[in-house]
């Protein structure tokens, strides 16, 4: 029996139920972002003290109002065709009424229906529906002409001013929904293994995605908010081979002063913290315990080293999370592999137990 060669430094394995929670990062973007145009033309008569860059609107406020005087009058005239197309129909059917009362067997079909007047009944009631058709657009063009939005939100950018002539089509202003804010963010695919995300995942109330703790510095002061992985991309992105999560907030621009909540910036650089599942059999080693990045010594029951392969989950400065074939108590080496070869006998020398934390 050889005498052993050298003390070993090791840790006994711990392993225990651990929540990695994975670190990533990304840029604020509203969820629901348009361009708001105009449909009808006329000049700017009055614009809302909340139509300026940056601006918070209400669902349903009107931003900007079009000169409507033109669609006023033409209302005007539509109502006038409707009056004389409902007058012309009335007179028609006491027509109708009247050919009835004379009517007799003119021995055809089509004599018979020309006799009681039925294509000139149809043709004015045709007119009438005409003309109420011609109303309604008009009733609709004074409408466009008050330009609002379905959605409560906020301005990026203004396009146009008091007094400018708007023709169809023209840009008024760049806008975003202020509910939601979205912030994607790149997974490699170790990553995305520790928070159970399938590609193509869509969060749900019955089955809503993993937690995100979402951090970034404004004006020099270091924030948190709260929010949840919603959806992750279809594919992955295939120059870089990364997953992207799609993580969510809630009303991020509303300052809440209960949880000291500041409003979120749109276009922040900000740092997620996705919160993992659960994993069985993690084993916490320090760092300097791993060789070839996913290699680790143990010693066996005879004081020998054995190189064994692992699954390494997650490392930071100082720790490893790994899996592996690896049993409770068994002991691990930290340092100095260079010394070691497979069957090498050794004395181990217990540092303490790590606890998997982190």
């Amino acid at each position: 029996e050889m005498p052993p060669l050298q003390n070993a430094a090791v840790v006994l394995a711990n392993p225990q139920v651990q929540r990695l929670s994975v670190k990533a990062q990304g840029t604020v973007t509203p969820k629901r972002e348009i361009t708001l145009v105009t449909q009808v033309a006329g000049s700017v008569v009055s614009v809302n003290e909340e139509f300026v860059n940056g601006g918070f609107f209400s669902e349903g406020n009107t931003l900007i109002q079009l000169d409507d005087r033109d669609y006023e009058l033409a209302l005007i005239k539509t109502k006038a065709r409707v009056a004389e197309a409902a007058q012309v129909l009335a007179t028609e059917k006491g027509r109708v009424y009247q050919a009835k009362r004379e009517w007799r067997d003119l021995g055809n079909t089509e004599a018979n229906e020309l006799f009681l007047r039925k294509p000139q009944l149809a043709a004015a009631s045709a007119n009438l529906e005409a003309a109420k058709a011609d109303q309604a657009r008009a009733e609709l063009d004074i409408e466009r002409a008050r330009i609002s939005v379905p959605f409560a939100g906020r301005i990026r950018e203004t396009f146009v001013n008091l007094g400018q002539y708007l023709s169809p089509g023209s840009k008024i202003a760049s806008v975003y929904d202020t509910s939601v804010a979205e912030i994607r963010l790149p997974l490699t695919d170790r990553q995305a293994a520790l928070i159970d995300l399938p590609l193509g995942f869509q969060g749900s109330n019955a089955k809503p995605g993993s937690e995100v703790l979402i951090s970034g510095v404004i004006a020099g002061e270091r924030y948190q908010w709260q929010g949840r992985i919603a959806r992750t991309d279809a594919s992955l992105d295939t120059s870089s081979r990364l997953y992207y999560a799609v993580a969510e907030v809630v009303d991020p621009f509303v300052a809440d002063p209960a949880t000291a909540q500041v409003p979120l910036v749109v276009g922040l650089f900000v740092d997620a913290e996705i919160r993992g599942r659960d994993i069985q059999d993690v084993i916490a080693v320090p760092r300097e315990a791993l060789f070839k990045r996913n290699w680790v010594y143990t010693v066996d029951d005879e004081n020998r080293i054995r190189e064994k392969q692992i699954n390494l989950l997650f490392t930071d400065e100082t720790t490893a999370w790994i899996k592996g074939d690896i049993v409770a108590g068994e002991a691990i080496v930290t340092g100095r592999q260079g010394y070691l070869t497979e069957g090498l006998v050794v004395t181990p020398k217990p540092l303490k137990s790590l606890v998997a934390g982190g």
